[in-house]
């Protein structure tokens, strides 16, 4: 049987330079390589990825609740821009070097931030988030989310307060309700199913504030510059998800210069799960120089 993820070994708090806090998960060898995981939407540092493949490839894996999530302090009206700062004092805090980054789900987007601003060595983009008020995006959206797109732009305080609203439970019923079978397999396994449980609780334990932030940052138009990136990427995305882009990242990789695309046929969103060896070793591959 397939383990999808583990508990972490270590869990702490860093405090920043204006006295937040900033909670963190580490999976693998206190040595390891540096890999820094910006998880998906609602989620804290509890959730990690690569049971095995961490240890095996010699990964310290460190994941970061955002600001309001988890055990991270609130930072209102923050930005992409902060959250990268949050990180550069972070990963000298913890003696993290210039890590490799991973963006999963609405994670995706503050790992292109952390690749913009320079705090990454690579970045692998995994069923991200994509820019999904981009126009050219407009027509392939459904009404729903196409109407969601529209009120974040023209009212997004009034967005965020909306989204201020939604809930550990209301999160975990959308993601169950928009998954197909390959993905369902992989949430409602035991273990993981636990897991993600315990990070959604964690997550939405400061209430939804924090969720409510990313997620409008997430769909209002970003405000960096994807052709600077100088980084080497990695976009992966699974044949089967319908949830993360439009088009499985194909226009999110002609915008940012090295991009690897990668869509991984028969899988779903849940690829940060099911496909963790072979997203690690490429992007250890990737920040090492083999590009």
């Amino acid at each position: 049987m397939a383990i999808y993820v583990d508990d972490p070994a270590r869990v702490g708090e860093s405090r920043l330079s204006d006295g937040r806090l900033l909670g963190w998960a580490e999976w693998g060898p206190p040595d390891g390589v540096p890999v820094l995981l910006c998880p998906g939407a609602g989620t804290s540092r509890w959730l990690g990825f690569g049971a095995g493949a961490v240890e095996a490839l010699g990964v310290r894996l460190v994941s970061v609740d955002r600001p309001g999530l988890g055990a991270s302090s609130p930072d209102h009206g923050r930005t992409f821009s902060d959250f990268a700062d949050d990180i550069r004092q972070l990963v000298e805090l913890r003696g993290l070097g210039c890590p490799a980054v991973v963006g999963n789900s609405q994670g995706a987007p503050f790992g292109l931030a952390c690749a913009v601003e320079g705090v990454a060595s690579a970045l692998a983009v995994v069923s991200g988030a994509d820019e999904v008020a981009a126009p050219e995006f407009a027509a392939a959206l459904p009404a729903d989310l196409r109407g969601l797109v529209e009120r974040t732009a023209g009212d997004p305080a009034g967005a965020e307060a909306f989204f201020a609203g939604f809930s550990a439970e209301a999160m975990w019923r959308m993601v169950m309700a928009g998954s197909p079978a390959c993905d369902l397999a992989v949430y409602q396994d035991g273990d993981f199913l636990a897991a993600y449980r315990r990070a959604l609780d964690e997550g939405f334990g400061q209430g939804a504030a924090g969720y409510a932030r990313d997620t409008v940052l997430a769909m209002k138009r970003w405000p960096f510059a994807l052709d600077e990136i100088t980084v080497p990427v990695d976009l992966w995305y699974g044949e089967r998800d319908t949830s993360h882009s439009p088009d499985n990242g194909a226009l999110l990789a002609t915008r940012i210069p090295r991009a690897h695309h990668r869509v991984v046929p028969g899988a779903g969103g849940a690829l940060l799960w099911t496909h963790a060896e072979p997203i690690l070793t490429s992007l250890l591959e990737r920040a090492a120089g083999d590009h």
